[in-house]
């Protein structure tokens, strides 16, 4: 059995301005940096085995805040990052209001759940029986916690900057 600290990056300056960031780097706002070191103290009772951790920057830079005092590998990974929004990319999130068709560059749900239930699967075989702080981000994290609930992602609650579940993988 192994679990998992599913840890949602803190603000960042896109999320303020309401951009849709996807595969874009992110930069983590004043506000995204204090809410990381209220939760890296929340998180000292918590004896981490290892980080593995989305290679976009706002989640390399929440996992450097969230690991501060403490000597814990990190590996990182281009499975945890945020849906790829495509051309949508860098556009403000009420652009998506009204109904239109994504454009195809746009990842799918069902390829993001793929991925999520694929990521848990390679947790369970790599990482049996370790405690494990994994950084991602909100929507990738709600199809993580989709794939493991076997549930639909539209019954899945939406995650805040710099929150985080539990998960128990047998």
């Amino acid at each position: 059995m192994s679990t998992l600290y599913l840890v949602r990056h803190g603000e960042t300056e896109e999320n303020a301005a309401r951009i849709l960031q996807g595969h874009m780097p992110g930069h983590l706002s004043a506000s995204g940096v204090a809410q990381l070191r209220a939760l890296r103290d929340e998180l000292l009772p918590v004896a981490f085995d290892t980080v593995v951790c989305s290679d976009l920057k706002r989640c390399v830079d929440s996992a450097r805040i969230l690991t501060e005092g403490r000597a814990l590998p990190v590996s990182y990974t281009s499975v945890l990052r945020e849906r790829d929004w495509g051309s949508l990319a860098g556009k403000p999130i009420d652009s998506l209001q009204g109904g239109a068709p994504f454009p195809d560059d746009v990842e799918s749900v069902d390829d993001m759940l793929r991925r999520a239930a694929g990521f848990l699967d390679f947790m369970r075989e790599h990482y049996a029986g370790r405690t494990v702080m994994v950084v991602s981000h909100g929507l990738f994290c709600r199809a993580i916690r989709s794939a493991y609930a076997r549930v639909p992602m539209k019954d899945i609650d939406r995650m805040q900057n710099a929150t985080y579940r539990v998960l128990t993988l047998d």
